[in-house]
């Protein structure tokens, strides 16, 4: 196994080198926090978005996250939501001056969820799309991201190609079930709307493998002996990063300032040490994942 990490460390920094790339405990001062199926108060005077005053007079900020995307945005052993986004909301949180009410979401709701008003900001590990920026306005973004692959060790894929004739896990929503639908339609895709079912998919053998950010297989094969990301970046290298609802410019001014200023200070990379860190060690460097001030170097 520490063969393969060494391995996946250098199949990373190689990528890399070469271009783009593409969230473990925080102090939680929630206010509260809300079920994919609830509508927050905030959410039910229809699909306009927050003002960034009306979001200060309300006393919280209402952001979008994972609950089951470890270790990006999932709910702890006690109820608390942690992660490298989470960290990041309660920054936003703290210097708005505000608390912060979490609405846990799945992949393919965060679009819908910003446009009927439900939550002001979307963090939930949310690659910036082309096709996504119709629907969405993307602020600066705070990390790097590609494709990856994981499957058993016993039947490991090393080549989009092995997965013809096989069956592919993908998350209902997401740029994986996006790029297999787009450039390998002799795939068949097994499609799941939670991490949860997609992970338990691949651990019951329902699926060949299972493709998502390679950030996050990575992560989860390091946690899961047995299983290896045997395609370490596949498709374009992407950028992760918050977003609003359409046309709210004054929420989205004020995130790339917030960004900016948060670059100053280095506030991703101490993000990284301690979200990632204690998932990856030394597998991935915060320098292959991190970006600072929304400058993607």
């Amino acid at each position: 196994m520490k063969k393969r990490i060494k391995a996946l460390s250098l199949a990373f920094a190689l990528t890399l080198s070469i271009g783009l790339f593409a969230g473990c405990s925080s102090n939680n001062t929630s206010s509260g926090e809300s079920g994919a199926g609830e509508t927050s108060s905030a959410a039910q005077s229809g699909a306009n978005a927050r003002s960034l005053q009306e979001i200060k007079d309300s006393g919280k900020v209402i952001i979008g996250v994972f609950s089951d995307k470890n270790p990006f945005g999932y709910v702890d052993a006690n109820g608390k939501y942690q992660g490298y986004d989470v960290y990041f909301a309660e920054r936003i949180a703290k210097d708005l001056g505000v608390d912060v009410e979490y609405v846990s979401l799945e992949p393919a709701s965060r679009v819908e969820y910003l446009k009927t008003g439900k939550v002001d900001i979307v963090l939930a590990n949310f690659t910036v799309t082309e096709q996504r920026k119709e629907s969405v306005d993307f602020a600066l973004p705070y990390m790097k991201v590609a494709l990856g692959v994981v499957s058993p060790d016993k039947a490991l894929i090393t080549d989009a190609k092995q997965l013809e004739g096989k069956t592919l896990i993908v998350a209902k929503g997401t740029t994986a079930e996006t790029y297999f639908t787009a450039n390998h339609p002799e795939i068949k895709l097994q499609k799941y709307d939670q991490y949860t079912e997609t992970y338990n998919a691949l651990l019951d053998g329902r699926g060949d493998a299972f493709s998502t950010d390679n950030t996050e297989v990575l992560a989860w094969a390091l946690q899961n002996p047995g299983f290896t990301v045997g395609i370490e970046s596949l498709g374009d290298i992407d950028t992760i990063a918050p977003a609003v609802q359409k046309g709210n410019k004054e929420l989205l001014d004020w995130l790339n300032e917030e960004i900016k200023e948060l670059g100053k200070e280095n506030f991703f990379h101490k993000d990284f040490e301690a979200t990632l860190k204690p998932v990856y060690g030394e597998a991935v460097a915060p320098e292959n994942l991190v970006v600072e001030g929304g400058v993607v170097e």
